[in-house]
C-alpha cells in the first residue's frame, strides 16, 4: 500500500504497532545509566459521539461533569540523551476485555518492567497523584526500581522512624527542612497576574524522612509479608504563586541540596509526556477519530503514536513503513531533505479514519438491508446483489 502496489491492508493491529514502538524505545535507551519512566493516563474525549463502540464516561476537560470517551495509559522512557515510548493502551470500562483500572495499571507496569529488565540502568518511575497507591509502588519496588509520586492521600499512615507509632503523612509537614532553591520555567499564574503563562519561577524544596509499612501483594489472593520502606516526603513550594505546594514521596534519599534538586528535576520532567498528549490530540487528531469499531479506534490511536514518535524523536524514522504510509496518504512527497510535518501526518491519519468509518457504515448497511445499493456496489467493485 505504501508504494501503491496493493490496496490490501497489512495484517497488524494496535498491539503489533505498540510492541514495535516499545522495542524501538528500548533500543533507544540501551546504554543509558539512568532511565526515568513517565507513566500517566490520558482521556480521549468524544463529547458528541453516541454509537462508537466501547464508549465510557470520562471527565470533561473543563467545567466539570462527564462526557463519552476512552481512557488510555502511557509510558515514556527518558534517558540522559534519548527517549522512547514504552507503553500505550487504550481501554474502556464497557469493553469486553476490561477488568479494572488497577489491572490496566499493573499490566502497564509489568510490560515496562519486562522491557527494561535487560538494560543495566537505574530506573525511576515518575507518577502523578493518580498513582498514589501502595500497590503500584509495591510492584515498582519488586522490579528494584524507584518511585517519585505526587501525593494525593495526605492521611496515609507512616512512621517518623521505625520505633515510632503510626501517624498521618500531613503531620510530618512540621518536620520538613528546606534543602534547596531552584530556578525553572513553568506555566503558572503568579500573584496579581490575570492568567497563566510560561515564565521563570523560583521553588523552595524541603524534605523529611519517614518509614512506610505495607503488605506485599496486599490485593492478591494470597497477600505476602509486611515490609518497611524508608521514603522521603518532599515539598516543592513555588515562590509568588498562590497554588498549594507540591507534595511528593520518593524512596530516593533526599538529605541535601543536590538530592532535593534532582527529585525536583525528575518530577518537572514528568510533564514532558503532556507535550506528547498535546501533539496527539491537537495536531494529530486523536480525539477526532469517529470510527465505530473499538479495535479500529485502538489501531488509529496507536498509529497516532507512530506519528508522534516521528515528530518527537521517540526512535521512529522514515524507515518505518507506517510513517511512509501516513506521509503518502497525507499527500507528502518522498524527499530526503524534507521530512513530513504535522499537517501531512495529520491528513494521512484522517484519511485512514475515513477508511475505517466508511467500512463500518457499509457493513452496517449490509447487515440491515442485505446488500449495498447496486450503483454503490459497482463503484466499489463489489458484487451486485441479484
Amino acid at each position: 500500500m505504501v508504494h501503491g502496489e496493493t490496496t490490501t491492508r497489512s495484517p497488524f493491529d494496535a498491539d503489533d504497532v505498540i510492541a514495535r514502538l516499545r522495542g524501538r524505545g528500548v533500543e533507544q535507551l540501551r546504554g543509558e545509566s539512568g532511565i526515568w519512566v513517565i507513566l500517566d493516563g490520558s482521556d480521549l474525549r468524544k463529547p458528541y459521539a453516541q454509537v462508537m463502540e466501547g464508549l465510557q464516561p470520562v471527565k470533561r476537560l473543563a467545567g466539570g461533569g462527564l462526557i463519552p470517551g476512552y481512557r488510555t495509559i502511557n509510558a515514556i522512557g527518558v534517558g540522559h540523551e534519548r527517549r522512547g515510548l514504552l507503553y500505550h493502551h487504550l481501554f474502556s470500562s464497557t469493553a469486553d476485555d476490561f477488568v479494572s483500572e488497577s489491572t490496566e495499571t499493573q499490566q502497564a507496569l509489568a510490560a515496562v518492567g519486562a522491557a527494561l529488565a535487560p538494560l543495566d540502568a537505574v530506573v525511576t518511575y515518575l507518577l502523578d497523584a493518580g498513582f498514589d497507591d501502595i500497590a503500584v509502588w509495591d510492584t515498582i519496588w519488586a522490579q528494584e526500581a524507584h518511585v517519585v509520586c505526587r501525593v494525593r492521600d495526605r492521611k496515609r499512615l507512616v512512621h517518623l522512624h521505625a520505633a515510632a507509632p503510626a501517624c498521618q503523612l500531613h503531620t510530618c509537614a512540621s518536620g520538613l527542612r528546606p534543602l534547596a532553591q531552584v530556578e525553572t520555567e513553568l506555566v503558572v499564574r503568579k500573584t496579581r497576574q490575570r492568567r497563566e503563562k510560561l515564565q521563570p519561577v523560583s521553588a523552595v524544596v524541603a524534605a523529611v524522612p519517614v518509614v512506610l509499612r505495607y503488605q506485599h501483594a496486599a490485593r492478591m489472593t494470597a497477600p505476602g509479608e509486611w515490609r518497611e520502606r524508608a521514603i522521603w516526603l518532599v515539598e516543592v513550594r513555588l515562590t509568588g504563586v498562590g497554588t498549594e505546594p507540591w507534595w511528593l514521596v520518593t524512596d530516593h534519599p533526599v538529605s541535601n541540596a543536590e538530592q532535593a534538586t534532582e527529585v525536583f528535576r525528575m518530577y518537572r520532567q514528568r510533564w514532558a509526556i503532556e507535550d506528547s498528549f498535546k501533539v496527539g490530540k491537537q495536531c494529530l487528531g486523536w480525539e477526532e477519530v469517529q470510527v465505530l469499531d473499538f479495535d479500529a479506534v485502538r489501531l488509529l490511536v496507536a498509529l497516532g503514536w507512530v506519528a508522534a514518535g516521528f515528530l518527537y524523536e521517540l526512535g521512529v524514522t522514515l524507515e518505518w513503513e507506517e510513517v511512509r504510509l501516513l506521509r503518502r496518504l497525507g499527500g507528502g512527497e518522498e524527499r530526503e531533505n524534507r521530512p513530513p510535518g504535522k499537517i501531512v501526518l495529520t491528513r494521512g491519519l484522517r484519511r485512514l479514519m475515513d477508511v475505517f468509518a466508511t467500512e463500518a457504515i457499509l457493513a452496517a448497511h449490509i447487515a440491515e438491508y442485505g446488500a449495498l445499493p447496486p450503483r454503490v456496489a459497482a463503484i466499489l467493485g463489489r458484487p451486485v446483489a441479484g
